[in-house]
């Protein structure tokens, strides 16, 4: 019979984390992001984008979760730089390149990375 109390402390059982990101790397699928981006207002996904998820997910798996918005950030503008840096990958992630980003990735963000009484980017 199942214990509710150690399925609630399972990560087995719990695929996503309260905040509804992905809990680990083997859950997810280019189709997972796929469906979670059109969830989200992005229709199709740009080389650009994959890109960002792509180096969001080798972050995570060489280094666990970042400790800050910042250190993800940093590594994703200077590779937008020409672009137009962090402008730019707002314009590609509307609700932020590492909130956004991460969730598409289907790693956790880091802690803080996403202010709604901050307001928005534009």
């Amino acid at each position: 019979m199942l214990d509710i109390n150690k399925a609630m402390d399972d990560r087995e059982f719990q695929p996503h984390d309260p905040e509804g990101h992905l809990q680990g790397l083997p859950h997810w699928s280019r189709e997972f992001a796929k469906r979670q981006a059109r969830a989200e207002g992005l229709d199709e996904l740009s080389e650009e984008q994959w890109w960002v998820i792509y180096n969001v997910r080798g972050l995570y798996r060489k280094h666990g979760r970042a400790v800050s918005a910042r250190q993800v950030t940093r590594v994703l503008q200077k590779d937008f730089h020409d672009e137009g840096g962090l402008r730019h990958l707002y314009e590609l992630f509307p609700k932020g390149p590492v909130s956004q980003g991460s969730r598409l990735a289907g790693v956790p963000p880091p802690p803080y990375s996403s202010d709604p009484s901050f307001g928005s980017f534009a």
